[in-house]
């Protein structure tokens, strides 16, 4: 176990440029740097390494390729362009988010259960090898399309701020949580997704929505679409609903007169 991360507390980084001496320590299984000034981090001969955290540096290379045992990588907030870990099959959580990643290849981390690439420069993500993926966030990126339907163990999803036209959810029958706002999404597929509890969508161009079988349903927000009807009749574990900045909207079926119910809060705001 080895910790030479600065305090972030203190507001400034700590003065490490540089750990080429890394390699020497072949049974490290746990490093952490953060808050420094690296460059460059070479783990080439740290096979045994389990957990590595190396967020807030200045990173344009990190070399993971041979941690065959690596179960979890975060290196947050870094100027990678590029990632490799094709090769890590034990990893289990990543967190890359905050970087200029423009591709993400994780076809080999069979184990992995979240990953948070948010906040990068991503045109496409492919999870099809990824079943045992449980959350996953990819919100602010440059997706056009997202293929989940292979992620059969799925509770969380935010795919917020891309350029998707078109989410099919239906496979996902795990999913408690799905936001996907501000895309261009004129088709959202949610009949399978029987226990969702939370969704957003706000911020697209959907003129419709079935939400019939999402029957646990809390939390929507619908606001800023095209929709002209919404059948809410068969969602009465709703709380919370927000449909405002629906020009085209003229019809809401619900589950109980007088409406809302008392227990239950409504928006037409935008």
């Amino acid at each position: 176990y080895l910790d030479i991360s600065s305090n972030w507390e203190e507001g400034k980084r700590g003065e490490i440029k540089n750990i080429k001496g890394i390699g020497a320590f072949i049974n490290l299984d746990t490093l952490r740097c953060s808050y420094n000034q690296l460059t460059s981090l070479d783990l080439s001969n740290n096979t045994s390494l389990i957990y590595l955290r190396c967020n807030e540096n200045q990173l344009r290379n990190v070399t993971v390729s041979d941690c065959n045992a690596l179960r979890r990588l975060d290196c947050e907030r870094n100027q990678l362009s590029s990632l490799d870990v094709s090769n890590n099959t034990s990893l289990e959580r990543l967190s890359c988010r905050n970087n200029q990643l423009t591709s993400l290849n994780i076809s080999g981390c069979n184990a992995l259960t979240r990953l948070d690439c948010d906040n990068n420069q991503l045109t496409s993500l492919d999870v099809s090898n990824n079943a045992s993926l449980d959350n996953l966030h990819c919100w602010e990126n440059h997706l056009r399309s997202l293929d989940v339907s292979a992620c059969n163990a799925l509770t969380r999803l935010n795919c917020d701020y891309n350029q998707l036209s078109i989410l099919d959810v239906s496979n996902n029958t795990s999913l408690k949580a799905l936001t996907c706002r501000m895309n261009q999404l004129s088709k959202l597929e949610v009949s399978g997704c029987t226990a969702l509890t939370e969704l957003y969508f706000d911020g697209n161009l959907l003129t419709s929505l079935d939400v019939t079988n999402n029957t646990f349903l809390e939390d929507v927000n619908c606001s800023k679409n095209q929709l002209s009807t919404l059948d809410i009749s068969h969602n009465s574990t709703l709380k919370k609903i927000r449909l405002g900045d629906n020009p085209n909207l003229q019809k809401v079926c619900v589950w109980t007169m007088p409406f809302p119910p008392e227990a239950m809060t409504i928006s037409t705001e935008g």
